[in-house]
């Protein structure tokens, strides 16, 4: 479900975008009582469940949930939207401009933003795997008999997760809410249980046993903070959901029911440490009675799912908005669902996360191996967030240089806090979301820098299209009835495709139009704003569109839509022209010969323009082009 663009949603939508807002947004900060406990416990530098230890622990994760969650990211970060829309390279879009022009003012800014997207996607490889494999894992307590069948298990469901994305999110999407919602009250309930037979854990509500913990095991102590960030996993999906459901949907959902639920397990997850230490193998599962084991495997398991779902779906949107602020080659985009902004599927990013998550999880084998990865994609993203919040804050909301120093400076130390303790997990696999943020980034960096050097290659030889004008002013050609769309990217010239058409058939149509598609940097432009059109004179214009980076373009109908602002041409009869590039590697100075290797491959894979724009297959006729770059 979406919610309206501007305002908060009325008082009858409010209770269903809540519903499913915590169905959507919150699946994998929800789950992650499934492991977060028992790595601070169990891990690779868990401690000893005494009674210091279990309050200090419980104190670090409550404060992180309030200080990262519900200040930074409910509080400030969801301010920072773009006509809505959230995420990190919608963060990016609204970096404040450079000489009018719609750079953002520093390189490395923008690098940071395109290196945190790049990091989303290895986190949407990491989610279902240790989301799944941690709700499987709870088979073990049943019995040590289903161990060797827990990864078999995790790949069989993740296989058919990534299976069923073709159909579209929107056909169980409606059961997302209440499953998640009896999941949260299961949990919370499990919570209370325990609390009930310890009371003394509430005593971690005073930060002083945090602090406790920190004296008492000092270089240690910092060392348990890489799996108490496993407790704040999901936090940017607060920031990118936002435009589908707004912020007070999210806002509610998680102070009313979310927030509690969570503290009120971990709470409960101390209090069985307090009565049996040795319940730190599977602190969540040994919550439940035996007789309500099976159960609670099957609730958690269904949250595992949505859980993945949120982040795979998450991938898709990136994708999207990668692809239209030219970071992405073209990618076949499907609508899954006529009534709902955002469900697009992407099939190659599909099967891609599906052959790296089961390759994950046949190789880690367990969600504790998992930890140390996930950490690393999480923390990364979230510091690189806190970064562009301080130019948005000052640039963008005029927030006094101190005051936005010190609030970010709060936020900055506790995230670089989060990351340092994870860095030092690199060789236990933090090194796997570093790669997949490293290969990703250098992916779209290649192609946004391989069209930039295209552009100027064809804006560099390309004839003014002044010049033009005047030839055919001067040297009439032959007109033929019939509307011909020339589509470029370079404005400023004549297109390559309508200077080879009138060089070698020596004949133009009778109306000419020059058409370029822009994005601008707000995920939607309103209708009458999408068109801009110009007359040049003998049946020849100029036609610009501009669509945002949540939008898809669609030619044909942006066309009839020109016509209320001057164009006059028979749509009904229309021939679009394009320019087919070949491009060829050489040695000039531009990038490197690998990564020019690298963008043809790209180029050649990428979804011919005719799809892409929406353009009728039988109407356009491709003319070849050769480029060096």
């Amino acid at each position: 479900m979406s919610a309206p663009r501007s305002g908060a949603p009325g008082s009858r939508r409010l209770f269903p975008l809540t519903l499913t807002a915590i169905g959507v947004v919150y699946g994998d900060i929800g789950t992650s009582p499934l492991y977060t406990i028992r790595q601070c416990f169990y891990g690779i530098h868990g401690f000893p469940p005494t009674h210091e230890n279990v309050l200090g622990v419980l104190s670090l994760i409550v404060y992180a949930l309030l200080i990262v969650i519900s200040i930074k990211y409910i509080a400030v970060v969801m301010r920072a939207d773009n006509q809505g829309e959230g995420g990190i390279l919608a963060l990016t879009a609204l970096l404040p401009t450079r000489k009018g022009r719609s750079a953002p003012t520093t390189p490395l800014l923008v690098a940071f933003g395109v290196f945190g997207a790049s990091m989303l996607y290895g986190e949407g490889m990491i989610t279902p795997a240790i989301s799944v494999l941690g709700a499987i894992e709870g088979l073990q307590v049943v019995t040590p008999l289903f161990e060797p069948y827990v990864v078999p298990i995790a790949v069989f469901i993740l296989v058919v997760l990534f299976v069923f994305q073709q159909y579209g999110t929107h056909r169980v999407g409606g059961l997302f809410g209440p499953v998640m919602v009896v999941w949260f009250l299961t949990i919370a309930t499990l919570g209370i249980l325990w609390i009930s037979r310890a009371p003394v854990v509430l005593a971690a509500l005073n930060p002083i046993h945090a602090l406790i913990f920190f004296r008492s095991h000092g270089f240690a102590g910092f060392l348990v903070l890489g799996a108490v960030v496993l407790a704040v996993t999901g936090a940017e999906a607060l920031y990118v959901d936002m435009g589908h459901f707004g912020k007070r949907p999210i806002r509610l959902a998680w102070f009313v029911i979310v927030l509690p639920a969570l503290v009120l397990n971990y709470f409960g997850q101390g209090a069985l440490l307090l009565i049996d230490g040795a319940a730190a193998k599977q602190p969540f599962f040994l919550l439940a009675p035996s007789w309500a084991l099976f159960p609670l495997i099957g609730i958690a398991t269904a949250a595992a799912i949505i859980a993945s779902q949120a982040l795979i779906s998450g991938a898709f949107s990136l994708t999207q908005q990668a692809i239209q602020l030219g970071y992405a080659p073209r990618l076949d985009i499907e609508h899954t669902s006529s009534r709902e902004v955002g469900q697009v599927y992407v099939p190659q990013v599909n099967w891609a996360l599906m052959i790296a998550t089961t390759l994950i999880v046949i190789g880690f084998r367990s969600s504790s191996a998992l930890a140390a990865a996930y950490g690393i994609a999480v923390t990364m993203t979230m510091v690189i967030t806190t970064v562009l919040l301080y130019v948005v804050a000052v640039e963008r909301w005029h927030w006094p240089k101190p005051a936005a120093f010190l609030i970010i400076a709060i936020f900055l130390t506790i995230d670089l806090t989060f990351f340092g303790s994870n860095l030092l997990k690199v060789f236990q696999g933090g090194w796997l979301p570093l790669l997949i943020g490293t290969c990703i980034f250098t992916v779209m960096t290649t192609w946004k820098t391989g069209r930039r050097i295209v552009a100027e290659r064809l804006t560099a030889r390309a004839v003014p299209i002044d010049h033009f004008m005047s030839v055919i002013t001067t040297t009439p050609p032959v007109r033929v009835p019939g509307t011909a769309v020339f589509m470029t990217a370079q404005p400023r010239g004549t297109p390559p495709a309508l200077a080879h058409n009138l060089r070698h058939n020596k004949v133009m149509h009778e109306y000419v139009v020059i058409l370029t598609v822009g994005t601008a940097p707000v995920p939607h432009v309103p209708p009458g704003e999408r068109v801009t059109v110009e007359n040049l004179g003998h049946g020849v214009f100029t036609v610009r569109l501009i669509y945002g980076f949540m939008q898809d373009p669609n030619v044909p109908d942006a066309l009839r839509a020109a016509l209320d602002k001057g164009l006059t041409i028979d749509t009904d009869d229309v021939t679009y022209f394009l320019g087919r590039e070949t491009i060829l590697v050489t040695h000039r100075r531009g990038m490197a010969i690998w990564r020019e290797k690298l963008f043809v491959l790209m180029t050649r894979n990428a979804v011919r323009a005719t799809a892409f724009f929406r353009l009728p297959p039988e109407r356009v006729v491709e003319l070849g082009v050769q480029v060096e770059i």
